[in-house]
């Protein structure tokens, strides 16, 4: 199976949509002049031509606004923001119409729209350019959130988020868009809300999503070398979350440790802990343990930024405190 950066996943769905459906486009800033300011939108252009790969203005509330009275008319709009700390300008748009003009409407209109774009920290960027905002955005009714964590989910997941009649949030990372992986060459699509275990295992159960989830793929490695098996599942999607996935590794390994790159305060994590003790209490040997942020802004410091950020050995100590080993 030939192997592709996550970048060029992106832009595989998106150009494959776009040839399948007339009514699908792509709009944000530097998307079509400079091939997207990750270069995930490369070659577009040239194939669909300015009116379906559009440069907007520095202007996240409007053209937000334009792509969902678009999509009330009949048409697809993936809209792309730099990074989701922009989306911030649009969320009035994002929240107030575009996740409940289907439930306001009884039904009359449907938003299929994506939103997409680079999520979380980044190396350097500070502190209002290194926010995470899964959890924000999946406490909202009509919302469907997706994380992928490497290239082929990428693909499959925003295919599907595309082809949706409600609007996806699909978050992204800078820091993964050149990451490699296997993608297969024919037409592939992947339901979104359900997750998977990525490692099998028998010890204890990490639940994780995003680029965060390559510190569990590490820790992992490091418990096996001490007789521990960790199971890893990628959530893929926030919302709709799939419960099911982990309460059944849950009432397999009897312990779990959940892995996320944002502020602990109202997190997924705090989500999945609720969840988890109100139905599989009682298959529970030790109490959950979470590993977030700190709670604090994002540092621009690289020593206080890596401080900031959970690591694999953050996640082999959860395991061991679960576990009751030293």
């Amino acid at each position: 199976m030939r192997t592709i950066q996550f970048r060029e996943a992106i832009c595989e769905a998106m150009s494959e949509e776009m040839r399948r459906d007339e009514t699908i486009y792509l709009l944000g800033e530097e998307v079509a002049e400079y091939n997207g300011a990750y270069k995930a939108s490369k070659g577009m252009l040239d194939e669909f031509g300015a009116k379906r790969v559009i440069d907007t203005p520095i202007a996240e509330s409007g053209f937000s606004g334009i792509a969902i009275g678009s999509a009330m008319n009949g048409n697809r709009p993936i809209v792309e923001y730099m990074t989701f700390n922009f989306s911030l300008v649009a969320i009035d748009q994002i929240i107030n119409n575009a996740a409940k003009l289907r439930q306001m409407s009884g039904g009359q209109f449907n938003i299929p729209i994506v939103f997409r774009g680079p999520t979380g920290s980044a190396g350097q960027l500070g502190a209002t350019h290194s926010q995470a905002f899964e959890n924000w955005f999946a406490n909202t009714p009509g919302l469907k959130v997706i994380v992928p964590s490497n290239p082929y989910d990428a693909k499959g997941l925003l295919k599907a988020a595309i082809r949706d009649d409600d609007p996806v949030i699909f978050m992204e990372s800078e820091q993964m868009y050149g990451d490699k992986g296997e993608v297969p060459e024919g037409e592939y699509i992947l339901p979104i809300g359900v997750a998977d275990i990525k490692r099998k295992g028998t010890d204890v159960t990490v639940v994780s999503f995003g680029k965060i989830i390559k510190e569990a793929y590490k820790a992992a490695d490091i418990l096996e070398e001490e007789g521990i098996s960790v199971e890893i599942i990628d959530l893929r999607t926030v919302r709709p979350m799939d419960r099911e996935a982990i309460l059944t590794s849950v009432k397999k390994t009897n312990r779990l440790v959940i892995l996320e790159e944002a502020w602990p305060f109202g997190s997924v994590a705090s989500e999945i802990t609720y969840f988890v003790q109100d139905e599989a209490f009682d298959y529970l040997d030790a109490p959950i343990q979470r590993i977030t942020t700190a709670d604090v802004p994002t540092p621009y410091s690289p020593e206080l930024l890596q401080e900031w950020l959970p690591n694999a050995n953050d996640v082999v100590n959860a395991v061991k405190k679960v576990l009751y080993v030293k």
